[in-house]
C-alpha cells in the first residue's frame, strides 16, 4: 500500500471519535489538520498516547502487539456489534428483494494490524521497508476482523476486497489473511490490489497501463463502482480505517476503523 502521508497529527481521541459509523458527507469528522496556526500536539506525547489506546506491548519475539484488552479493542468490538446487527438486517432485506448482497473490506489496518511496522519505523513510511514487512505475510489480524468476514459470508453476503496494496503483493496478502482466519474469497475476482502496470477498464478515466493517476477515493471508489455495476451486487456495507477507503459512494453504509497511525488521503 501506498501512505503518501503519514502524520502525528492524529490523536487517540480522534481515533475514539472516528469509530463509528461513517455517514455520507462526513470526511473529515474524525480527521485533525496538520495546517495550524499554533503549537502543535507534543510528539513524544501522541506516541504515548497511541501506545495507551492500543495497549502496545511487545511479545516474547520482540513483536509489538496490541491488547485485547484495550480502549482501541473496545472501540472494534462496539462497532464489530452494529455491522452485524445490520449485515444481518440488510442482507436480509437484499435477498427479499432480489437482490445480491455485497460487503467490502480494506486490507491493511482494516484486516491486518501493522502497528508493529508503525513502531518499528517510528510511524514513518518507506516503501522498501514497508514491501519487505508485507511480504512476511505475519501480520495480526485486526481484533474480530476475521471473525466479521466470516460472518459476513454465514449470512448470505458476497465479501469482496479492495486495497491499496499492490499486485506485487498479492500472495503475500492472501498468505497473511488465510493465517489470520479470515480465508474468504480470497481470489482474483473478489480481491481487488492495485495493478499500475495493467490497471483494469473501470479505472481508464485516471489509470492507462503504465500510467496511474488514481487518487485513492478515485481508485477505492471506482473499484466499488465496478463491484455494483459491472458485477451486479448491492454494496451494504463497506468497512475502511482511512476515510478515502469510504469516500465516493457505492455503499449504503460505511464503518471508519479506527487507526492514530498514519493518515492517506
Amino acid at each position: 500500500m501506498h501512505k503518501p502521508l503519514r502524520i502525528a497529527a492524529i490523536t487517540a481521541a480522534c481515533a475514539l471519535t472516528g469509530a463509528a459509523v461513517y455517514g455520507a458527507g462526513a470526511a473529515t469528522a474524525g480527521q485533525s489538520t496538520a495546517n495550524s496556526t499554533h503549537e502543535p500536539y507534543n510528539i513524544g506525547l501522541l506516541v504515548k498516547d497511541i501506545d495507551t489506546y492500543y495497549g502496545t506491548t511487545a511479545d516474547a519475539d520482540g513483536v509489538y502487539q496490541a491488547s485485547a484488552y484495550s480502549p482501541y479493542a473496545k472501540d472494534l468490538a462496539r462497532i464489530d456489534s452494529a455491522a452485524r446487527k445490520y449485515i444481518d438486517q440488510a442482507a436480509r432485506k437484499a435477498h427479499h428483494r432480489g437482490e445480491k448482497p455485497a460487503v467490502v473490506f480494506d486490507i491493511d489496518d482494516t484486516l491486518l494490524l501493522s502497528l508493529d511496522y508503525e513502531k518499528r519505523y517510528n510511524y514513518t513510511y518507506n516503501s522498501a521497508t514497508w514491501a519487505a514487512y508485507v511480504n512476511k505475510a505475519d501480520r495480526p489480524g485486526v481484533f474480530g476482523s476475521a471473525e466479521l468476514v466470516r460472518y459476513a459470508q454465514q449470512k448470505g453476503v458476497e465479501v469482496f476486497y479492495n486495497s491499496g496494496l499492490s499486485e506485487a503483493q498479492r500472495t503475500a496478502a492472501v498468505e497473511n489473511l488465510k493465517k489470520t482466519g479470515a480465508d474468504v474469497n480470497l481470489d482474483a475476482g473478489h480481491m481487488f490490489l492495485k495493478d499500475a502496470a495493467n490497471p483494469p477498464s473501470y479505472l481508464s478515466a485516471c489509470a492507462t497501463p503504465g500510467t496511474w493517476t488514481c487518487t485513492t477515493v478515485q481508485y477505492k471508489s471506482g473499484t466499488r463502482k465496478h463491484i455494483e455495476k459491472d458485477l451486479g451486487y448491492e454494496i451494504v456495507a463497506n468497512f475502511g480505517d482511512q476515510y478515502s477507503d469510504l469516500d465516493g459512494g457505492y455503499a449504503d453504509r460505511t464503518y471508519k476503523i479506527p487507526n492514530p497511525t498514519y493518515f492517506v488521503s
